[in-house]
């Protein structure tokens, strides 16, 4: 456990993510002006873990002197701790792209994995992330060219820093960057390659009544004079009992959230982060303890669920023939009708000439069952609508098509020209398609990709394929200082173009002037922004089912709810009902409408916020339907937990009554009961049905004669 005793402990899933303020024995985070950290990866029977060694601070007013005269490593080592008779070091032979010699930099391992990130490298220092992989003793940088602008961004570059893992997310704090001391802290998504800042629960950020929790033991305590801080080191060897030595403070006012610092320590116990020490503003030595509170929620698995579809192509309702090959790529309407409007117009038309040929062929029309009822016919007599689309070949719309599904595409190879030719035929079909986000993504991604192994034949092709962005900056590229004299002595600038070698020549010899649009760039929408419409009524038209509430009926799309739930799978690969109509229920359970939206919201682009009441509703949702994870109830839970109130107390009484949650109903009657001035004036008490309002008058009774007793007895 993190820390023993008081409530402040408890994971309060609203409260989201918090620091805490821990007071601690003014002891100084050591440093010295001689050497810098050096880390060591430990090696323990097949799994993997890392430590600090030799720890030795430097002040950061003589970094750049030592750094003239230091050797920097980017050796790695391992040693066996099982057997203690037979430890011997053994040098790693990594391979890969090595992360560039440097120190003060912080080590985490997750899934396996060890991550490193930026630190003190001189002229070398950069942002990047580098991954390690203990079996094939291989690292990679993890590329960030698929964040696009407006996204965001990985931390500056920085050293001095910490990084520590807890589920599947990396989590850095502090560090010197660019000579500020930020006090953001970042998180990196492990499983989606993405960065955010979190933002602290208000919890964090104001002082409150309650009392911090201030971890000390008085009796066991460092303490140095203040001629030993910071100037001597120390081979003493200090234990915090986490369990044991909690004692209770009353905050002050700022003291939530921790200053910016450096060459601070942290580490993980338990579901907390704990920092400690560190060199804040003009090189003052810090002796604080803060303790951040994680929240661990599962994740979104939105874009996996639809990708997971995309790959298994079950529930195909489109097939598109492309090219002169005729090559067939199956898809799903309701989602490619979804993020691309240029295709929509296409599976349109080619609806409508397949309506027309029908009432030609039958002789009977169609349009005497329009609207969703029609559009479930039309289904059930052409499960595959072909769609031509001449503009496009087979591997380049399967990259489309992958995107249109998961927001992603699978990064180039790196020094693999192939790769970056097959990205710029995407990059051309987003341009005819108007996708102006996968646009953006396969530009960042040509651009990061280009070099001068590539840089000629990828201009080249850009000029062929008249992609006029893409052939500026190869042209830029080429006639740079450092890249000119070696791109024109190799082999392929032989073989380029004359109007492409005139071009080079010409900009070299006068290049023009640049000019910054101050425009902002569109990036296009998102998966969830488009699902999302398309759940408001974009998609009114593709609807194949019907789900029917209590009789009421609620078109929906078959590949949607198949993709994101294992009951309508199996329903609809194994059970679809004839008439395309599906009764839904929670278990004997029927939900609310609201609650219904709630959850249709859910399915389609991953919405968790809701009414509290809705919760209650939902509570079981993920079991019943088997959705891929208990996200949902993990936010119903939080949901129900923190935000009952007198407002709206008398809507979740009805919902627990409806589906027996007692606890809720319980705690809702107390409320009442306590608040009863307040609710007795909500126009919504008059509307209750008649057991309800018999429950809350019994637990009136109750409580005024327990008060009543009580009274009595103080009396005797």
């Amino acid at each position: 456990s993190g820390a023993s005793g008081g409530s402040e402990n408890t994971i309060k899933m609203s409260s989201s993510v918090s620091w805490k303020h821990c007071p601690f024995p003014d002891i100084s985070v050591k440093c010295s002006q001689e050497n810098f950290f050096r880390r060591c990866l430990l090696h323990v029977s097949g799994s993997c873990s890392w430590e600090h060694t030799d720890q030795n601070d430097t002040s950061s007013g003589c970094v750049d002197q030592l750094f003239k005269l230091l050797v920097m490593l980017n050796d790695m080592w391992t040693i066996g701790l099982q057997d203690r008779e037979l430890t011997c070091w053994e040098e790693i032979e990594q391979s890969g792209e090595i992360p560039p010699s440097c120190c003060n930099f912080p080590v985490a391992v997750c899934k396996d994995k060890m991550f490193v990130f930026s630190g003190q490298s001189g002229a070398k220092i950069t942002n990047n992330l580098f991954q390690f992989e203990f079996k094939e003793k291989i690292w990679t940088r993890i590329p960030t060219e698929h964040l696009l602008r407006g996204s965001p961004p990985p931390p500056q570059r920085r050293y001095g820093h910490t990084m520590v893992a807890f589920d599947r997310h990396l989590y850095v704090f502090g560090g010197a960057a660019d000579n500020t001391l930020p006090n953001e802290l970042h998180c990196y998504d492990v499983d989606s390659q993405t960065w955010e800042v979190i933002q602290p629960s208000p919890d964090s950020e104001v002082a409150h009544p309650e009392v911090a929790e201030r971890v000390a033991a008085p009796e066991e305590a460092p303490s140095f004079s203040s001629e030993e801080r910071g100037l001597k080191k120390s081979r003493d060897v200090f234990g915090l009992d986490f369990g044991i030595t909690t004692v209770k403070q009353q905050p002050t006012a700022d003291s939530e959230l921790p200053s910016g610092r450096l060459f601070h320590a942290a580490a993980v116990i338990s579901d907390a982060m704990y920092i400690f020490g560190g060199t804040v503003d003009n090189n003052i030595r810090s002796g604080e303890m803060y303790r951040f509170q994680f929240s661990c929620y599962p994740k979104c698995t939105l874009h996996e669920d639809y990708g997971r579809l995309w790959e298994n192509r079950q529930f195909s309702d489109l097939e598109f023939v492309l090219g002169e090959k005729e090559d067939r790529v199956r898809g799903h309407a309701a989602i490619v009708t979804a993020r691309c409007k240029w295709l929509r117009k296409k599976i349109i038309q080619a609806r409508e000439r397949l309506k027309q040929a029908k009432i030609e062929e039958e002789g009977q029309a169609l349009s005497q069952n329009e609207g969703i009822c029609g559009n479930v016919k039309l289904c059930c007599l052409q499960p595959l609508l072909e769609v031509t689309i001449r503009e496009a070949e087979a591997q380049p719309f399967e990259v489309l098509m992958q995107f249109l599904y998961t927001d992603k595409i699978k990064y180039p190879r790196k020094g693999h020209v192939q790769d970056v030719l097959l990205i710029m035929d995407v990059y051309r079909l987003a341009l005819n398609f108007k996708l102006s986000r996968l646009e953006q993504l396969c530009l960042q991604y040509i651009e990061a990709s280009v070099d001068l192994q590539n840089v000629l034949i990828v201009c080249e092709n850009a000029n062929k394929l008249q992609l006029e962005q893409l052939k500026e900056h190869c042209l830029n590229f080429v006639v740079k200082e450092s890249h000119f004299n070696q791109v024109i002595m190799m082999k392929e600038f032989e073989h380029l173009s004359s109007s492409l070698i005139v071009e080079i020549v010409r900009r070299k010899q006068q290049p023009p002037v640049r000019t910054h649009s101050d425009q902002p760039v569109d990036i296009g929408t998102s998966l969830i922004q488009d699902m999302k419409a398309y759940l408001e009524g974009a998609g009114i038209e593709f609807c194949d089912i019907i789900l029917l509430l209590d009789g009421h009926p609620r078109p929906a799309h078959k590949a949607i709810l198949a993709a994101r739930s294992s009951y309508f799978e199996a329903m609809f690969r194994s059970f679809m009902p004839e008439d395309g109509q599906v009764n839904i229920s929670i278990g004997e359970m029927v939900p609310s409408k609201q609650a219904f939206e709630s959850m249709l919201r859910y399915i389609y682009y991953g919405e968790v916020n809701m009414p509290p009441e809705d919760s209650l509703y939902l509570f079981a949702a993920p079991y019943y339907y088997g959705f891929y994870n208990n996200r949902l109830q993990a936010y119903c839970k939080q949901n129900l937990e923190m935000n009952v109130t007198v407002e709206n107390v008398l809507q979740i009484l009805e919902a627990a009554d409806k589906t027996q949650a007692l606890d809720m109903k319980k705690h809702c009657l107390h409320i009442i009961v306590h608040q009863f001035t307040k609710v007795s004036k909500l126009p919504n008490l008059r509307s209750l049905s008649q057991p309800l309002l018999l429950d809350i008058i019994e637990s009136l009774a109750n409580h005024i004669s327990d008060k009543q007793c009580a009274e009595l007895g103080s009396d005797i």
